[in-house]
């Protein structure tokens, strides 16, 4: 075989796996269940929120639907320089379950989001903690279903994957690539049943976890420093011998993370690079995405003009395509934005390139009004 034949082959098979990893994700994944009985117990409901004037309030609501597993409900203000404290206090006076509290000034070494969620785990009193980002939206009887599979499940960590709500341009091209990334190469079936450090996932915009066990392991302080702290604490859960999961939450929870094409770069720029232990991971993520997500595009082009090379590049093409089209099924994207596939790709892989420069010539990771630097060989973080 020649040079470009291996090539090819090596392609070939590399997207088939990812295909076939798809499919059994999509087809094996479970969301909680549904008509379920609730047993005993608490929930306490955390916020953490910093300006989110816009949509604390609605996150609020959707808490204030879910009934009597709700015991309390605790907004910690981090600093805030907009309306969210005063929207929080309006609702105090409707519920006495919602209380306010303000974060104390950001110790050094701790990233904002994970300093409020430790406050707000150190204040709350119920049987289980639910962390939920204040752009966050729960479904009807979300919590209820979230407790009982738990209980049944026997974990003291439960993260739902939200569904994601997409309404402009930017959002339904690009949004999409976030389940995209994760589910071509994550085995989400086998997590629930392999316990491995390694397969711990979550989504920061909701998290379940039982107070006694969050505590035992030190809570958001063993994650202090870290930007992509929702999975890392998922990670941390399994390594200290406690069982965690991560289901399909589309019906529990539903979120819009961003609303434009700035704040979609802005956001995901800070957690890309981040979220790598080890640089070589990084590196050899990129190097995936442009082989076997991007490159068969560019060759299928060039195969149409000089007429050379085009069925093994359609191939890969396809699958790619097939790919997207049926996480677009299982997570509600839009399918045209499946046809703009190579235009999200390159951005992914420019957005990724520019993380690693801002972290790599110490300009760090600026969210929300703060900066985190990274040190180049302790990774520690400080924050300006």
């Amino acid at each position: 075989m020649t040079g470009f034949e291996w090539f090819f082959t090596v392609l070939l098979v590399l997207n088939g796996s990812i295909l076939l990893l798809v499919v059994w994700n999509v087809l094996s994944w479970p969301e909680p269940a549904e008509n379920v009985n609730r047993r005993d117990g608490s929930c306490s409901v955390l916020i953490p929120a910093r300006n989110e004037e816009a949509t604390v309030a609605s996150c609020i609501e959707s808490v204030l639907q879910q009934g009597d597993e709700v015991m309390e409900i605790i907004v910690c203000d981090d600093h805030s320089s907009d309306a969210t404290a005063a929207i929080v206090r309006e609702f105090e006076k409707r519920d006495p379950r919602i209380r306010l509290i303000k974060a104390p000034p950001l110790p050094s070494g701790w990233c904002g989001k994970n300093f409020a969620c430790a406050t707000l785990g150190h204040t709350a009193a119920g049987t289980w903690l639910l962390f939920l980002d204040a752009d966050s939206r729960l479904c009807t009887g979300a919590i209820v279903r979230m407790l009982w599979e738990a209980e049944k499940r026997r974990v003291s960590f439960l993260s739902c994957w939200p569904g994601l709500e997409l309404k402009g341009f930017w959002e339904k091209t690009l949004m999409p690539m976030l389940n995209f990334v994760v589910f071509t190469i994550f085995p989400a079936p086998l997590s629930l049943k392999k316990q491995y450090a390694s397969l711990g996932l979550a989504h920061g915009a909701c998290i379940l976890a039982r107070r006694e066990e969050y505590q035992a392991i030190g809570g958001h302080e063993v994650v202090r420093d870290e930007i992509f702290e929702d999975t890392s604490l998922a990670r941390l859960w399994r390594a200290k011998n406690q069982r965690g999961i991560c289901l399909d939450g589309q019906s529990i929870v539903r979120v819009r993370m961003y609303n434009s094409l700035r704040g979609i770069w802005n956001g995901f720029k800070k957690n890309f690079f981040p979220s790598f232990r080890r640089p070589r991971s990084f590196w050899l993520f990129l190097l995936l995405h442009f082989l076997c997500f991007l490159l068969p595009f560019v060759l299928f082009v060039a195969g149409a003009v000089y007429g050379v090379w085009i069925l093994p590049a359609a191939f890969s093409v396809t699958a790619v395509f097939l790919m997207r089209t049926i996480l677009a099924a299982r997570f509600g994207h839009p399918l045209w934005s499946v046809a703009l596939h190579p235009l999200s790709e390159i951005i992914l892989l420019t957005l990724g390139i520019v993380s690693w420069q801002n972290c790599r010539r110490g300009r760090g990771v600026e969210w929300k009004g703060r900066i985190y630097r990274d040190g180049m060989r302790t990774g520690e973080r400080n924050i300006v």
